[in-house]
């Protein structure tokens, strides 16, 4: 794993694991007070949940900048190497593409950790209970 976080571009991997912090925190903390809260103020609880989509959205986005910058150093080695003749094999190429790939990967499993649907489904299911006593 670690070496996966440094040849991923540790500046990238470090920011989307702070964002992943971030995002669970977040998460656990308005789970906890919406489950548990006596008011049944549905549409705020829901909306508070919602910007986790928007956190999460926003971590994804970020890993395909940084992928877009792995490919943009890559065109730049490639486009060296030619100007200087120096060898340039398919397996280069191919393996800084995966190197890339690492970042997206990253933000998208962040995005799919901040798509809880079920928080927001048990936080319904809570404030229908209290509308019904």
């Amino acid at each position: 794993m670690k070496e996966l976080f440094y040849r991923g571009e540790w500046q990238f991997m470090t920011t989307l694991t702070i964002l992943l912090v971030i995002t669970t925190v977040w998460i656990i903390c308005h789970f906890i007070i919406a489950y548990t809260s006596k008011q049944t103020n549905q549409e705020k609880y829901l909306r508070r949940i919602g910007y986790v989509k928007t956190m999460g959205l926003f971590t994804m986005l970020f890993g395909i900048c940084g992928q877009m910058m792995g490919f943009y150093d890559l065109f730049q080695i490639i486009e060296e190497r030619t100007k200087l003749e120096l060898e340039l094999t398919p397996e280069m190429i191919m393996h800084s593409i995966k190197m890339t790939l690492i970042v997206t990967i990253y933000g998208i499993l962040i995005y799919l950790i901040s798509l809880m649907f079920i928080a927001s489904t048990l936080i319904k299911n809570k404030v229908e209970s209290l509308n019904s006593t």
